[in-house]
């Protein structure tokens, strides 16, 4: 929201714009660095080095490497709409620290701007360096100055006006006691709504998976398995939440085209970027801290669980059928969890019926992707292996591994297994018609495109799957 103070005077004189925070609701540098981070995991080692020699010659090469989509970009609108009005008072100059090979074609999809100043390689434009560039080209006070950190007050002492973006009072309030503020932007900032939907706190209900080999094992009434559990819980929880950030973070080209995953807090510049990897990097760390207290085992098997979730986020998850093996893998993982907390052996049965449950969950999942890209025009899923072809396949496939889940359970029934842990096995069998009626009904939902993106939050919502955990649960109790 723009907000006047006072109408400035000599409306003719030079405006500069700066881009990252002010024009567009995220930050270049960061951007690209996640997007070679994302092509190439190693570079990190590449671009420590660069930044020895300076902020200028990590930023030109980066850009050498990386090019961003400017139409993708999150700009912020009250901006843009203010100076489409000034472009016939006067001229606009895109004045950043990102380098110049970034910020040309983000001007050009603007199409306000008279020129760039920008980085260069040599010079890294911010701050004081800015401040002199801008004196030089059009002296002392001779321009406008529009930002949003406290860097720019270096320009901002050398400007006729401060125009600010700022999130509050305090930036203006600085700004003043070295010029005339003339305006202020007033933006929103991403609070802990933002950052709970960041983390996907929501997601955490998958986590309850560690929680199975407790049931199956009939010990919920034991307080220390119950204690460590919860535990384990939490700690997957932190791990998750952390590699769900890195996702997002190393997403965000694909998760703006998307039509739900561009409202994601990092897509939509709601939060800001640098802060991603610092939180993912606290969760992670949170995470394992508590899994040593749960067991050494447990350790082991978080570390794999992160291990594959990572490389399903740089690069799995882009190779077709893969990506729904390692999803479906990354379930199971869970239930693994579960027994290594306890100290007990896995079980065959438990482990088979997870894989082909959740594998057909995941072919659900990339079924509606497509479904939805197909509905919007688009022949190839950005940032994945597949094309709106595939939807026949991945709706077989996905089909025939829901019901080999039925398959497992009722084999399972009739197992010696069963007759050890239930004193009225027979009474399971009354899971099956629950399982594929269950399994039918969410294939039939998805084919007519009114599921959810997620299948797992999905069930958690919809009533008619509630009402059937309820039924399945009082017939497991019936069973023992």
């Amino acid at each position: 929201m723009a907000v006047n103070l006072e109408n400035a005077a000599e409306a003719d004189a030079p405006l500069c714009v700066d881009l990252d925070g002010t024009l567009i609701r995220s930050d270049l540098l960061v951007e690209s660095a996640l997007a070679l981070l994302a092509r190439q995991p190693l570079s990190i080692f590449p671009m420590l080095a660069w930044l020895l020699r300076g902020k200028a010659y990590l930023k030109k090469q980066i850009a050498l490497r990386i090019d961003i989509d400017p139409a993708s970009l999150p700009y912020n609108r009250d901006v843009l709409d203010w100076l489409d009005q000034q472009r016939a008072q006067r001229q606009i100059f895109l004045c950043t620290a990102s380098d110049v090979k970034l910020a040309e074609p983000v001007a050009a999809h603007a199409a306000l701007f008279d020129d760039v100043i920008a980085s260069d390689g040599d010079v890294n434009l911010s701050g004081s360096n800015k401040g002199a560039a801008l004196v030089e080209r059009f002296g002392e006070k001779g321009f406008d100055y529009i930002g949003n950190a406290p860097v720019d007050l270096a320009v901002w002492k050398h400007a006729r006006n401060a125009l600010v973006v700022e999130h509050g009072h305090a930036l203006s309030t600085a700004a003043g006691r070295v010029t005339h503020v003339s305006k202020r932007f007033v933006v929103t900032r991403g609070g802990a709504r933002a950052w709970a939907k960041a983390l996907r706190l929501h997601q955490w209900i998958k986590n309850t998976l560690v929680f199975l080999p407790l049931l199956a094992a009939h010990r919920v009434l034991d307080v220390d398995a119950v204690a460590t559990t919860i535990l384990a819980f939490l700690c997957f929880g932190l791990c998750a939440s952390s590699v769900y950030l890195t996702n997002d973070l190393l997403d965000l080209p694909s998760d703006r085209q998307h039509h739900r995953k561009r409202h994601r807090p990092f897509a939509a510049g709601t939060l800001p970027l640098i802060a991603g990897p610092i939180v993912a990097a606290l969760l992670l760390v949170a995470g394992f801290g508590l899994a040593f207290v749960v067991s050494h085992q447990f350790v082991a098997v978080l570390l794999g669980y992160f291990v594959l979730t990572t490389a399903y986020s740089f690069q799995l998850k882009r190779i077709m059928m893969l990506d729904v093996v390692v999803l479906a893998t990354l379930y199971t993982t869970r239930i693994l969890a579960g027994t290594a907390a306890l100290h007990t052996k896995p079980s065959f049965w438990l482990l088979a019926f997870s894989m082909f449950i959740f594998l057909s969950l995941a072919m659900v999942k990339r079924y509606v992707e497509l479904l939805t890209l197909q509905s919007s025009g688009k022949v190839k899923a950005s940032g994945r292996g597949y094309d709106v072809d595939d939807i026949p396949l991945i709706q077989s496939l996905g089909g025939s591994s829901g019901y080999l889940a039925v398959l497992v359970l009722a084999l399972y029934v009739d197992s010696t297994a069963s007759m050890k842990l239930y004193e009225h096995p027979h009474y399971l069998w009354m899971l099956c018609p629950l399982l594929l009626y269950w399994i039918s009904r969410t294939w039939a939902i998805a084919h007519r495109g009114v599921m959810h993106d997620d299948p797992v939050v999905f069930a958690v919502m919809d009533r008619t799957s509630r009402i059937i955990g309820v039924i399945a649960a009082i017939i497991v109790a019936l069973a023992i």
